[in-house]
Formats: C-alpha cells, sequence, structure tokens
C-alpha cells in the first residue's frame, strides 16, 4: 500500500467489491469489480479515502480535473479539502450551452492533476489528457482510489503521465 492503510482498505473492499461477470470501460471482461459507485456515494468512507489522496498530490497542481462520472465525486472532495481549484472533464464535449469539454473555468497553462476513481488499461487518462492538453492544460500526473493493476501504469506512463493510486488490486484484496 503506498498510501492507505489495512483498515481504510479493509472498508472500501467490504464497500465495493463484487463477484460475477462484468464488462469494464476497457472492454475487457473481468471476474471482480470494484463497484466504485458504493465508496462514493458513503460520505464518510470517501471521507476518509480523500484524506488518503491529499499527501499523494503533486507540488504545483493548480487544478483538480475529475473524469466523467466517478473521477468527479472524488476531484469535488478533494477540492473542498485542499481549496485546490475543481474541474470537470468530460467524456465528450457537450452539444449545447458552453459546449466544452472541461467545465469549472480557464484551464489553459494550468497544471492539471487528473482524478479517477479506479484504473483498469488508462485508456480514459490517455484520452481526457489528450484533449486537456489541446485545450492548453499541463498534464503529468494523474491521481486514483484504485488501480487494477491491468497496465494503466504502463499506458499513461508511455503518454507522459505519472499513475499515483491510493490503492491496488492487490492491496484491496490482502486485507
Amino acid at each position: 500500500m503506498q498510501n492507505g492503510d489495512v483498515t481504510l482498505a479493509s472498508r472500501v473492499f467490504a464497500a465495493s467489491y463484487l463477484t460475477g461477470s462484468f464488462v469494464l470501460r476497457s472492454g475487457l471482461t473481468a471476474d471482480r469489480y470494484f463497484d466504485k459507485y458504493r465508496f462514493e456515494s458513503d460520505p464518510s468512507l470517501l471521507g476518509e479515502i480523500v484524506a488518503g489522496l491529499v499527501p499523494l498530490i503533486p507540488a504545483g497542481t493548480d487544478g483538480l480535473a475529475g473524469l466523467e462520472l466517478g473521477g468527479v465525486p472524488v476531484a469535488t472532495v478533494l477540492s473542498a479539502m485542499t481549496g485546490i481549484p475543481a474541474f470537470f472533464v468530460r467524456k465528450q464535449a457537450k452539444k449545447y450551452g458552453t459546449e466544452k469539454l472541461c467545465e469549472g473555468g480557464e484551464i489553459r497553462s494550468r497544471r492539471l492533476l487528473i482524478i479517477e476513481d479506479v484504473v483498469t488499461t488508462g485508456g480514459q487518462i490517455v484520452l481526457s489528457a489528450q484533449d486537456l492538453r489541446a485545450e492548453g492544460a499541463v498534464v503529468t500526473h494523474a491521481l486514483c482510489v484504485i488501480d487494477r493493476e491491468a497496465g494503466g501504469v504502463d499506458v499513461v506512463g508511455a503518454e507522459g503521465i505519472e499513475l499515483r493510486s491510493l490503492f491496488t488490486m492487490s492491496d484491496l484484496e490482502r486485507p
């Protein structure tokens, strides 16, 4: 465990670990699944998770870029806890209103930390980082609650992004 403790890991596991057959965002099928909404919807547990993430925030971070949908609650609570502004990143720009991909203010020249809940292959982090960089943001780090250890670290690393996680799949299955 990089920064979490065994008690918190046990609580996250108990709240969100499911077995069965699940299709992941990456298209892969898994027999083990972490239902992020079960830990994101529990205010006490989410607060403890976010407190564990705070020390993993790189120095000089100007904004927290929460990825739609699961990264948004984590980024919001992390913003409230640290005072770092939150931004909300869509998978696609909306076709109405402001028609923005990233909501919450100007991101040009800001050092944004991508916030995700669970990472499998890291594909959405890469796509969102490319979009944010195209809008002038500086993206060198991403932060997640759970790294499923399915290649995400290497995939985002190839894009010049360091992925930091509170827990890995191994951490959660150990306690």
